[in-house]
């Protein structure tokens, strides 16, 4: 009978693609099987996050209750992989010397023989090195594909915002060969994917260098991608303002399948605060990127990230982060209280704001960027729009959900037989702040 594994994900798409990418890895190659009952694995994985406050804790904390399972079944096998790993490894191994592996994000490809040395240790291994291009030399090849499929293209950051522990858990930036990327793209779509999400830490700052002399960097690469015809849409995540370039606008121009709208991290509308976090860019010159963008695309969509209550921020400077938010008129937000992360810059400043007052203000960006989404979908409530379906509705029977390429979400009636493909459809009512339609051709 073979042995079973259950992998739990925290944090971002590119643990998402990780933890993927670890299962192919169990499957293909050490012959496991998933199962959704922790009770039966033979091996626990928890691919961590360590971006907000008490993330190690809550690590932690779920070990403990793994612990309990390792108890009752000696030979189960506990590993943690990914940021808090990387951050954490001789802080897991003497807190939870239960824990067998500690793998970095960097490293994940040497599952097989962690854990072959793991079933020979009496102490925790751990491998947190930042090996990134040997990492996707060693992955397994796809074999079945989703409709719509992540692929990272490139590892790490360089920015060294203030605030922020990426560079020290996830390494510098490091891109992928081109040839690799295309040739991971091409399998997927031969086997049914319509959708390609390009990932990276810093993805738009993708650039390589085969060394002949010839480069690619991220505009370029989008143009390379879009050559594949089976590709209906591109998107990406996550971007970060100086990053944009001629070659990028003109991707927009040029390139149809990719979708009109854009995630691009802001944090805040103050400049004096963006200076704090040593964002390296000012509001005018990221509401540029936007005005260029609406030019070409009078259509876009943008969302963005926000970092509320950081050292030293006024109530001045929280109004104009509301300012900017109303003229750009963002449409969704990932939006948190600040958290102080050990061992960044920002760590050592005064944290003078209430959290009080820090929830006051998360709750109020939050409310009017929810308001300013409703109201954009009323705007195309009895217009005809082109959806490419997801999934099958969670709200409704008998429906399915699918996206514009503006990012908003549809219902319209149909069944899973519908999943992937890109549908013309009459938007017909917002039912709370979800919008239905109806099919005007398959």
């Amino acid at each position: 009978m073979k042995k079973k594994y259950y992998i739990e994900t925290q944090g971002c798409q590119m643990n998402e693609y990780d933890s993927d990418k670890m299962k192919d890895l169990l499957k293909k190659n050490m012959d496991f099987e998933p199962t959704l009952a922790k009770e039966e694995a033979d091996i626990l994985i928890v691919n961590t996050c360590s971006i907000r406050e008490k993330a190690q804790e809550k690590v932690f904390s779920l070990l403990g209750q793994w612990r309990k399972l390792k108890n009752k079944k000696p030979d189960l096998v506990i590993g943690v992989a990914g940021c808090v790993a990387s951050q954490e490894s001789s802080e897991i191994s003497l807190r939870a010397p239960y824990v067998d592996m500690v793998i970095g994000p960097q490293t994940i490809h040497r599952l097989p023989e962690i854990y072959k040395d793991s079933l020979k240790s009496n102490k925790t291994v751990i491998d947190v090195e930042f090996p990134l291009i040997e990492k996707f030399d060693n992955l397994p090849s796809v074999t079945e594909a989703k409709f719509s499929e992540f692929v990272t293209i490139m590892e790490g950051c360089s920015k060294y915002c203030s605030y922020c522990v990426v560079p020290y858990t996830r390494g510098t930036e490091v891109s992928r060969p081109l040839n690799d990327i295309l040739e991971e793209i091409d399998i997927l779509v031969k086997n049914g994917t319509k959708e390609i999400i390009l990932l990276g830490q810093n993805v738009n700052a993708y650039f390589y260098d085969d060394g002949k002399g010839n480069f690619v960097n991220f505009g370029l690469l989008l143009f390379y991608i879009a050559r594949n015809k089976g590709i209906k849409r591109i998107r990406y995540t996550t971007s970060h303002p100086n990053n944009f370039d001629e070659q990028t606008f003109l991707a927009y121009e040029k390139i149809p399948q990719l979708v009109s709208h854009l995630h691009l991290p802001i944090q805040s509308g103050s400049d004096r605060v963006l200076a704090a976090m040593k964002r390296g860019y000012t509001v005018l010159e990221y509401k540029s990127i936007i005005r260029k963008l609406k030019k070409i695309r009078p259509e876009m969509t943008f969302s963005s990230d926000f970092i509320v209550g950081f050292p030293g921020e006024t109530d001045n400077d929280f109004s104009q982060t509301i300012e900017l938010i109303k003229e750009i008129e963002f449409e969704q937000s990932y939006s948190f209280i600040y958290s102080k992360r050990p061992g960044t810059p920002a760590a050592s400043l005064e944290d003078n704001i209430s959290e009080d007052k820090k929830k006051e203000r998360l709750n109020y960006l939050q409310s009017t960027i929810n308001s300013l989404s409703k109201e954009r979908s009323k705007s195309i409530i009895g217009k005809n729009v082109e959806i490419l379906v997801e999934g099958v509705s969670s709200k409704y029977n008998d429906m399915v959900t699918g996206r514009t390429t503006n990012n908003k979400i549809i219902n319209i009636p149909g069944t899973e037989k519908l999943i992937g493909k890109l549908l013309k459809i009459h938007v017909t009512e917002l039912n709370n702040k979800t919008l239905k339609g109806e099919v005007l051709t398959t």
